[in-house]
């Protein structure tokens, strides 16, 4: 295969993010049981790292949140603990698949307030005025190019004096040490997938613009920088895209071998590799009527 060009410079090792996940133009990533334990995990980690600005923005006891993009719905069931029996959590994905897994989630985990849908980050299907919260987490930079349309429907889905959160990426300050050049050359051909599809995976520094752009009063925007020991076995969003890859004629089966292999000497390290993953949070308030 000839070597695709892909950009230099910062890398989308991107082990952390995409709790939940739309892709409006295709879902990438194949949902093993691999990818749902990295679900779990960031789920967790979220709640841990961002609780004072989930309380802030509405995530309350009796709240209603919707959990746009939810992914197999590790976010979802994690509202649904904040906000109580009182409260719902309405979560939506495009991609059959997760919504069956996020249903099995809530089901597990006896979350009766969560109930699961299909649809669009831009189309939830969602009543106007319907809910306090709505949440778009790591879904902004997977649209192809739908951001504005996205965060205004996200606008509109919610009551006078509620809120919009956003959490997002930027990706060229990714990090992992030590290094890999195989896990290297992996993650440029997953920005490259990225970029041929419009995918902005720098909107982090956006997120403050696009919620004025939808008429919300931004409360905040701010960045934190999560650093993670990664545990044997995790495996990275580009790892799970490789089909995509290959469909796109950006990979091999020679080369998902070869990315194989470098996982497994990864896990099989005595010392573990340490992630560096800035993330960007901002929420916004619907005016009041």
């Amino acid at each position: 295969m000839t070597q695709p060009s892909r950009p230099k410079g910062g890398r989308a090792y991107g082990c952390l993010p995409r709790e939940g996940v739309t892709v409006l133009s295709e879902y990438a990533l194949q949902l093993s049981e691999a990818e749902l334990a990295r679900y779990q995990f960031m789920a967790e980690a979220a709640a841990r790292m961002e609780r004072d600005l989930w309380t802030a923005s509405g995530v309350v006891e009796g709240a209603a949140v919707a959990d746009v993009g939810c992914g197999p719905g590790a976010v979802s069931v994690v509202l649904a603990r904040l906000v109580g029996p009182a409260g719902r959590v309405l979560a939506v994905d495009r991609d059959p698949k997760a919504v069956q897994a996020a249903r099995v989630a809530a089901a597990r985990a006896g979350a009766d307030n969560v109930s699961v849908s299909v649809g669009e980050a831009h189309d939830t299907g969602i009543a106007p005025a319907g809910v306090d919260v709505v949440m778009i987490r790591h879904v902004l930079a997977h649209n192809g190019g739908l951001e504005e349309e996205v965060v205004a429907h996200a606008a509109n889905l919610v009551r006078p004096g509620g809120f919009v959160y956003l959490a997002d990426i930027e990706a060229a300050g990714l990090r992992m040490r030590p290094s890999d050049p195989d896990v290297e050359d992996l993650n440029d051909r997953y920005q490259e997938w990225h970029s041929q599809r419009g995918n902005d995976l720098s909107v982090g520094l956006r997120l403050g613009e696009l919620l004025t752009t939808a008429g919300l009063e931004t409360v905040d925007h701010q960045g934190r920088y999560q650093i993670v020991v990664v545990a044997p076995g995790m495996r990275s969003p580009s790892w799970a895209a490789r089909d995509a890859l290959m469909a796109a004629g950006l990979a091999t089966p020679d080369d998902v071998d070869r990315w194989s292999s470098a996982f497994d000497r990864i896990d099989r390290a005595d010392s573990r590799p340490t992630m560096f993953v800035p993330l960007f949070l901002a929420f916004g308030r619907r005016p009041a009527a």
